[in-house]
C-alpha cells in the first residue's frame, strides 16, 4: 500500500470515531444544504467526506479505496489519484447541493462520491478489471458493475432508496470517469463500446436531473 492511500485510510478513519464520540463535532462537518447556502460553511464539501454514519459506512468505503486506490497510483501516479478522489468528492457534493439545494433538512456524510471516483477511474483505465461483490464467488468485468450500479443509483436516486447519497455517488463516479479518460483520451477509442455503456445512464442521470430542476421552477 502507498502512502497517500495509507494516510486517506487513517485520518478518514481516526475524523470518523471522533465524529462516532462528539456529537457537535460531527454535525459542524457534515454536508448540510442549510449549512452551507445559508451560512456560507463551504467547508462541509470536503469535511464531510471524513466523516461517517456508522462502522459497516465507513468499512464499505475504506474496504474499496483500499483495494482501487493502490491500483490507480501504480497506473497513473499519486498525484493524479489523490485528485481523482478529492474532485469526485467535491464534484458529488456540489451536485448534491444542486439537486437538493431547495431543501434545507438535506444532510450527508461519507467518502462514497470520492471512492467512487476512484473506482470508476479504475474501470475507465481498465474496463475488464475484476470487482468482486459480497456473496458473489467471482468476479465480474468492471464495465459490467459499473453499469449495474449506475442503474441501481439512478432507480435509488428516483425513489429515494435506503439512507443513500446517490447523486453524491453518481457525480463522484462522472467526475472520475471524466478525470480518468481526460488523462488518457486514447482510452476513448480503444475502448469506445465499454466507455459508451457506461455513458449512458450518466446521460440519463443528467437528464433526470435537469427535468427535475425544470419541474421544479414551473
Amino acid at each position: 500500500m502507498d502512502v497517500y492511500t495509507l494516510v486517506i485510510l487513517v485520518v478518514t478513519s481516526l475524523l470518523t470515531i471522533v465524529g462516532f464520540r462528539n456529537r457537535t463535532f460531527f454535525c459542524r462537518y457534515l454536508f448540510s444544504t442549510d449549512a452551507i447556502l445559508r451560512l456560507r460553511q463551504w467547508d462541509r464539501i470536503v469535511s464531510s467526506a471524513f466523516l461517517h454514519a456508522d462502522w459497516m459506512h465507513l468499512l464499505f468505503n475504506m474496504l474499496t479505496f483500499y483495494f482501487f486506490a493502490p491500483y490507480l497510483t501504480a497506473s497513473i501516479g499519486a498525484l493524479r489519484m489523490l485528485l481523482i478522489y478529492f474532485s469526485a468528492i467535491i464534484g458529488g457534493n456540489l451536485l448534491s447541493l444542486f439537486a437538493y439545494r431547495r431543501d434545507s433538512s438535506y444532510t450527508a456524510v461519507g467518502a462514497s462520491g470520492g471512492v467512487t471516483g476512484v473506482l470508476y477511474a479504475a474501470i475507465a483505465l481498465d474496463p475488464h478489471i475484476g470487482i468482486m461483490i459480497m456473496f458473489i464467488p467471482i468476479a465480474i468485468p468492471g464495465w459490467l458493475f459499473a453499469i449495474l450500479y449506475l442503474l441501481y443509483s439512478l432507480y435509488g436516486m428516483r425513489t429515494s432508496l435506503g439512507n443513500i447519497g446517490h447523486t453524491a455517488h453518481l457525480g463522484g463516479a462522472l467526475v472520475g470517469f471524466a478525470l480518468a479518460l481526460g488523462f488518457y483520451p486514447e482510452l476513448f477509442m480503444e475502448n469506445i463500446l465499454f466507455v459508451g455503456l457506461i455513458a449512458l445512464p450518466l446521460l440519463v442521470f443528467g437528464y433526470m436531473l435537469l427535468k427535475n430542476n425544470h419541474n421544479k421552477r414551473i
